[in-house]
């Protein structure tokens, strides 16, 4: 199966939870493919669904995406599906730059009102048109300061609910076991049979 990202980080969270599945997960790269697919989407699976597809149309070949972000209550759901871009970054600073763009848009926010969720949209496509959707979520709230080496994105100020670490406090082998994306992909692993 394909994984339609280019998201290094992604790539490595997907296969470290399905490898145990007997789910065999190759890149992009692996796949010959060196394409950006545009995410026009409204939500989460609607643009893991267009992932998936493409990659599903151009290579013949089941293909699997995830689309996640963060929504935060105090912002009425943003970034939500624009987590990625929330800045208008896109070089190499573009998460230091989401960090610091959410840090002041919830610097006046008190801690009562800092909830947020991460959630992933899992879609797989397969040649024959199957399609399988799933999403996963965790709950916490959005800290003041970075905190952390592990992960990427919001991870150093996303602190999870019932862990009081963020997110880039929980190693990859405990992350794998309670992100959104780990709890989406276990949602797809059911549909799978």
């Amino acid at each position: 199966m394909i994984a339609a990202t280019n998201n290094s980080h992604k790539l490595e969270e997907i296969r470290a939870i399905l490898k145990d599945k007997g789910v065999e997960i190759i890149s992009l790269a692996e796949a010959g493919l060196n394409i950006e697919i545009e995410e026009n989407g409204e939500t989460f699976i609607e643009n893991a669904l267009i992932k998936a597809r493409e990659v599903q149309r151009l290579t013949g070949e089941a293909a699997i995406a995830d689309d996640s972000g963060l929504e935060v209550d105090a912002l009425g759901g943003q970034p939500g599906v624009r987590s990625a871009r929330y800045s208008g970054e896109t070089g190499a600073d573009k998460d230091k730059k989401n960090n610091e763009k959410l840090k002041e848009a919830l610097k006046d926010i008190p801690d009562d009102k800092r909830g947020a969720r991460f959630c992933s949209a899992i879609a797989a496509v397969y040649p024959e048109g199957r399609e399988i959707t799933a999403e996963g979520y965790v709950y916490g709230k959005i800290g003041y300061i970075e905190k952390g080496e592990y992960g990427f994105g919001y991870d150093p100020l996303f602190i999870v609910d019932g862990y009081g670490r963020t997110m880039a406090e929980i190693d990859l082998s405990e992350k794998n076991k309670i992100s959104h994306r780990a709890n989406a992909l276990k949602e797809f692993v059911k549909k799978l049979r």
